[in-house]
């Protein structure tokens, strides 16, 4: 079962991380968040279950980890992502007239989006073919 949880670790983080880009192009104009700043483009930061550490201390030891899959580490806010637009009549202008908003490219959400759904879809034709060598497997072994 081990490549179905492999798999299945691989749609869950890129499914948050299809989560995270929405969160961005819905604000993509959000001048103002709950805490009173402005909104920061995000992205999501993942990698194996396992650290690196943890596979060369086992080589090390003459031991081999399993893969475990994948997982999330973490969102992280990108920093410095603001511009500033002139806008005096917008609420949250300063005194000069400019606001802060969101420096979030729709062409690069969407097309971090688009890989982002063609690795999702990989997950799911590995999983596909795991359920079949498994379902496979059991036919072969009530044969015998």
């Amino acid at each position: 079962m081990e490549a179905m949880e492999i798999s299945r670790s691989g749609l869950d983080v890129e499914w948050r991380r299809l989560q995270v880009i929405a969160e961005n192009i819905a604000n993509m104009g959000t001048t103002r968040t709950a805490d009173g700043g402005t909104y920061r483009a995000r992205r999501l930061v993942s990698g194996p279950v396992e650290g690196f550490r943890q596979h060369l201390a086992a080589g090390r030891a003459g031991e081999s980890l399993p893969a475990r899959g994948v997982t999330v580490y973490d969102i992280a806010a990108i920093t410095g992502a603001t511009r500033q637009t002139f806008d005096p009549a917008h609420p949250h202008a300063n005194e000069e007239g400019f606001v802060t908003v969101p420096s979030i490219s729709q062409a690069e959400e969407m097309s971090l989006m688009i890989k982002t759904t063609r690795s999702y879809e990989a997950n799911l034709v590995a999983l596909a073919a795991a359920q079949q060598m498994y379902s496979s497997a059991l036919q072969i072994g009530r044969q015998s």
